[in-house]
């Protein structure tokens, strides 16, 4: 049995949409990055190469055995979408978040493809037999894994929250995934 500590960077502040853009993370609340450092447990740490994500790695890592950072842990890459608002008015950007699966935005990578991406990491890790690992990245990277914990569709894992600095908790069995806690703030 592993459990997986999923941990969402510090804040970025931003009003737009942020996938592959190497923005930093706020990370001046201190009190917040300790009592997250205290909450999780005493066990390795990998984080997307994101610049916010490797921050927030090192600022939790404390003692915990660090590895390489991994692209797969990237967040949802939103192509020509990147830096854009929320807005309304586009259809396919309406499209893409409320009937995810396989719309993409030009340029970049639909909800499955993120999906299959991150999945395919984690079970990478999952093979390498840790009981415990924390791996700090991003709302669709977690997401995407709430998703196959619950194995509930694309679009009632966008109903879930996914807060900055908080802990999405889920433990694989042989047979089961379970979801323990999700977007917990210590």
């Amino acid at each position: 049995m592993t459990r997986l500590w999923f941990v969402r960077h510090g804040p970025t502040h931003a009003k737009f949409m942020v996938g592959w853009s190497d923005i930093p993370a706020d990370l001046s609340d201190r009190a917040a990055i300790e009592r997250l450092a205290r909450y999780l447990p005493n066990a390795p740490v990998v984080s997307s190469d994101l610049i916010r994500a490797v921050a927030t790695a090192d600022a939790i890592q404390e003692n915990r055995p660090r590895l390489e950072h991994d692209p797969a842990l990237r967040e949802i890459n939103f192509g020509d979408w990147e830096m854009r608002t929320f807005d309304q008015d586009d259809a396919r950007l309406r499209a893409y978040w409320e009937t995810p699966g396989d719309i993409a935005p030009p340029n970049g990578e639909s909800w499955n493809a993120t999906s299959n991406r991150v999945s395919a990491a984690v079970d990478s890790y999952l093979a390498r037999g840790f009981s415990d690992l924390i791996l700090v990245g991003h709302f669709g990277m977690i997401l995407t894994q709430v998703q196959r914990a619950l194995g509930i569709s694309a679009y009632e894992t966008f109903a879930h929250r996914i807060s900055n600095l908080s802990v999405t908790q889920i433990t694989v069995g042989p047979d089961r995934w379970t979801l323990e806690t999700i977007d917990h703030n210590p």
